[in-house]
């Protein structure tokens, strides 16, 4: 099996909630895991070989929460080119917002940049349509999990 990063940004804990339901999917799937809550550039570089899983929630403004936009921001600023890197996204947002789910799409679309490659598609999950973000999430991740090799 492979080795699996997931890098959380969260607010009020529900990314994080949908990680680690995610990190022990992964882990009964035979995939080795790790969970980063506060990610740094370092801990993402060991896994430009490998996996990255990024679950994310968006601020009101569309914005990355605090414990995830420092790396964000080194990813786009230090890291450099990276089309060894593949990855999924699970993004969380509100929909009564106009800018739904953006930290996830930003993140995403700094990950094509740098030339990752992305593994299945982007899950965007609606606060209002989804109070439990980890129902929606977990056939996704499964699904996930069975294209890692």
């Amino acid at each position: 099996m492979v080795q699996v990063g997931i890098f959380v940004g969260t607010v009020y804990g529900n990314a994080l909630l949908v990680a680690e339901e995610a990190e022990n999917i992964l882990k009964g799937q035979g995939h080795e895991v790790k969970l980063f809550e506060d990610g740094e550039l370092e801990a993402w570089q060991g896994y430009r070989q490998h996996y990255v899983l990024v679950v994310t929630s968006t601020t009101g403004q569309g914005d990355l929460p605090d414990s995830i936009a420092p790396l964000f921001q080194a990813i786009r600023d230090q890291a450099g080119y990276q089309p060894e890197l593949r990855y999924g996204l699970i993004a969380l947002g509100d929909s009564s917002y106009d800018n739904f789910c953006g930290a996830g799409r930003s993140f995403d679309a700094l990950l094509q940049e740098v030339g990752a490659t992305r593994v299945g598609d982007v899950l965007e999950i609606d606060a209002i349509e989804h109070p439990e973000p980890e129902v929606v999430s977990y056939p996704w991740v499964e699904q996930w999990g069975s294209l890692l090799k």
